[in-house]
């Protein structure tokens, strides 16, 4: 099984015409998974490896609309045939709304996400301020072991002692 990706950039900006991969082993590269999946993502701006005459021929029709090649021309032909076809161009039409809502309903699930993220961490540094400032406030005093400051603000001994050498 092959799943081939087409790009109009190059996603490792390695410039390769193609980058290969299989499902590998991260402990031991040579064990690979007997699912035989391999992914390809072709490069339509690279300019390393070698690739097919027709396959440069589908870059240049990708990023030109160039038909150079019966290859291309193939390519050319059914896409203008798909055009003219209502059906054809409603179901893509409808396609592309499916993926349109799909996209907006991730990105509100994103930044749903997110705030719920930046709100706890916000709060997580806020408390770890007020524990700061408390013991800051108690070592002003000076009413309060070390050891006690320590224990009512939940802050390690050490940090402690380094807010009194600061003081």
């Amino acid at each position: 099984m092959a799943i081939i990706f087409i790009c109009v950039f190059d996603f490792f900006e390695q410039d390769n015409y193609v980058y290969t991969f299989k499902k590998c082993c991260l402990e031991n590269r040579e064990l690979e998974l007997p699912d035989e999946a391999t992914t390809m993502i072709l490069n339509t701006k690279g300019t390393h490896g070698d690739i097919s005459k027709d396959i440069k021929s589908f870059y240049d029709y990708v990023n030109n609309h160039i038909v150079t090649t019966d290859f291309t021309k193939q390519i050319d032909d059914e896409i203008s045939y798909l055009k003219l076809d209502t059906k054809v161009r409603r179901e893509f039409m409808l396609m592309e709304a499916r993926l349109l809502d799909e996209r907006r309903e991730g990105e509100a699930v994103g930044i749903a996400k997110g705030k719920e993220i930046g709100i706890a961490e916000g709060k997580e540094i806020g408390l770890a301020e007020e524990k700061l400032a408390t013991a800051k406030r108690m070592l002003a005093k000076g009413c309060y072991s070390l050891e006690v400051i320590a224990e009512l603000t939940n802050l390690s001994l050490a940090d402690v002692e380094k807010l009194k050498e600061e003081a």
